[in-house]
């Protein structure tokens, strides 16, 4: 289920530029939060008599961004002590705050705050709220720097480049690295899609609780929670950890038509999924080479900086 959450980091263009390009937001807009007047105009909430804070409204996917994440990130773009002011803006609608929908993400918002407090000597001022209202500002507003690039920004373009690149975890590396770091079956099975012997690979019968990653990216495949015994020899699995951490390509070798799998970020060939699957799963069969895999336990996904996904293994 996607989720929301409400941003205030001085003059909301630069900010809904900024969190925009983070992997993982699915849509953002601009508004007035928690104005005591209703509905205000740009110029009413200018003269600081609506209490409202220039805002962008954050829609995310917490399958491929996770919410402490995504407030460190902004966190990094902002100056949290300063209080009614963000770069040259000055007044109350540029105070930099946290509003939420969910009373259940107060924890970690709470705990990215304190967090965040160790790196400065004077107290944050960025205010944590329940969100009250928020009035979609006027149209001209809405993404205004893909439709005025050159015009004034309180954000770097640094931090832009570092919001286009900041949750790609995962990085393709080159044939050349591959070969010199993975072991040959590995090698094989991943870059020139061979197929390992089925019963005689060691995550065909393992069923610890955790999650497999790619090999050759670290990137989160498939959970333990949807791996089942088919009797096929290799690492069976009712679905992915998430449907874009996979690719499918048709698949015409050794005269038989198949779905490959392979994987998103690394683009390594991992296996082939099936409608044979148990129905009560959903009936595939995602059949996956274990050498195309590592297994993080779940007592180590933390420590290995896989907690976001602890959620996936039941």
């Amino acid at each position: 289920m996607n989720k929301e959450i409400y941003l205030a980091g001085g003059c909301f263009w630069g900010v809904e530029k900024y969190i925009a390009l983070i992997e993982g937001v699915l849509e953002t807009a601009v508004g007035y939060a928690n104005s005591n007047t209703v509905d205000p105009s740009y110029e009413q909430v200018c003269t600081g008599t609506t209490n409202a804070a220039e805002a962008v409204r954050v829609a995310y996917d917490p399958t491929i961004v996770s919410l402490p994440f995504l407030l460190n990130l902004f966190f990094e773009a902002i100056d949290p002590t300063a209080v009614n002011r963000q770069g040259n803006d000055v007044g109350t609608q540029y105070s930099s705050g946290i509003y939420y929908t969910d009373a259940g993400d107060l924890p970690e918002i709470q705990a990215v705050i304190a967090a965040q407090q160790q790196q400065y000597d004077m107290p944050i001022a960025t205010g944590v709220a329940p969100l009250q209202n928020f009035f979609p500002a006027e149209a001209y507003h809405q993404k205004y720097l893909d439709k005025n690039p050159g015009d004034y920004c309180h954000i770097g373009r640094a931090h832009f480049e570092r919001a286009v690149h900041a949750n790609m975890r995962w990085q393709k590396r080159s044939k050349d690295e591959l070969k010199r770091s993975l072991s040959d079956i590995a090698y094989r099975v991943t870059q020139e899609n061979a197929t390992e012997q089925p019963f005689k690979n060691p995550l065909h019968n393992h069923f610890e609780r955790g999650i497999y990653v790619d090999v050759t990216t670290g990137e989160p495949l498939f959970a333990s929670s949807d791996k089942f015994e088919s009797g096929c020899g290799w690492p069976a699995f009712a679905k992915p950890i998430r449907e874009s951490a996979v690719t499918e390509k048709y698949d015409t070798s050794h005269g038989m038509l198949r779905t490959e799998i392979r994987s998103h970020t690394g683009d390594a060939h991992l296996g082939h999924v099936f409608e044979d699957g148990p129905r009560e799963l959903g009936g595939l069969r995602y059949c996956i080479n274990s050498a195309a895999l590592r297994f993080v336990p779940k007592d180590d996904m933390d420590a290995q900086g896989y907690g976001e996904y602890l959620r996936f293994v039941k």
